[in-house]
């Protein structure tokens, strides 16, 4: 009756994993119920949500060109025009530019997406629900895997049981079948999941990206600026419609003294 041990090992493995997915999935969606009610996304927020600290950076630069208070040259320099940032992002811009008012594009991002000011932004949309927090990405698709993994230990205890001796039950019913039990409850647990459990990108929870969807059919009606820049926002550098300004974006200067339009 050694099999007996194995089956409460499989039964031990299947309802520990099944148990921490259906935990998972419900506080995911526990917080999604609440996360997109009453909620406008700003430009910013969307650009974070669509692209992380990056594209808030790129988003800013792009805004203030269209200004004309940042000049952005094809060869890959930004130049300060008006020095006075009108929020937290501008004003981290201009402060990653410099005193001397010229930069290299690509240093200005980088300092830029690392300023208090998008941390701050990604801390309120973790705070509301709609973006992702560190380290828990992986919480729902950590509890899938696991529980594909009871799935196999099951397969492999079962087959163990099975090259046993003596594989019958005092009521003559056959090992394979209890032990097809616990099988069955990981394997439906796994398809329940992929219907049910949204996906989460690396960024924006499942009400995340509804929201940014609503924002991108409201700002297509809208046909100003503003549908510019969300485009931007969601889409990114790629949106950009001047090629100038887009190659702004994509130069890699060889010469680091050069400078100029």
């Amino acid at each position: 009756m050694f099999w007996v041990l194995l089956l409460l090992l499989a039964w031990a493995a299947a309802g520990i994993s099944c148990t921490r997915l259906c935990l998972a999935a419900v506080r995911a969606a526990a917080v999604d119920a609440e996360a997109a009610r009453g909620h406008d996304l700003t430009l910013y927020e969307a650009a974070f949500l669509s692209g992380g600290p990056a594209r808030v950076a790129d988003l800013t630069l792009v805004s203030m060109a269209r200004q004309r208070r940042l000049l952005l040259a094809h060869t890959g320099w930004a130049t300060v025009v008006d020095p006075r940032g009108r929020d937290d992002m501008e004003r981290s811009v201009i402060g990653a530019i410099g005193p001397e008012g010229q930069s290299r594009i690509a240093p200005v991002r980088a300092t830029a997406a690392a300023a208090d000011s998008v941390r701050h932004l990604a801390d309120h949309l973790v705070a509301v629900g709609l973006a992702v927090p560190d380290g828990a990405r992986t919480t729902v698709a950590g509890a899938v895997r696991q529980v594909q993994a009871a799935a196999a230990a099951v397969l492999a205890l079962g087959a163990v049981a099975l090259l046993l001796p003596a594989q019958t039950t005092g009521n003559e019913v056959p090992v394979a079948v209890w032990f097809a039990l616990p099988l069955v409850l990981t394997l439906s647990c796994l398809a329940i999941a992929r219907i049910e459990v949204h996906p989460y990108t690396r960024w924006a929870s499942p009400a995340g990206q509804r929201l940014l969807g609503t924002l991108a059919r409201r700002a297509d009606d809208a046909g100003d600026d503003r549908t510019y820049l969300t485009s931007v926002a969601v889409r990114g550098v790629r949106a950009i419609g001047e090629p100038d300004l887009r190659a702004a974006f994509t130069h890699r200067d060889r010469s680091p003294e050069r400078r100029g339009w």
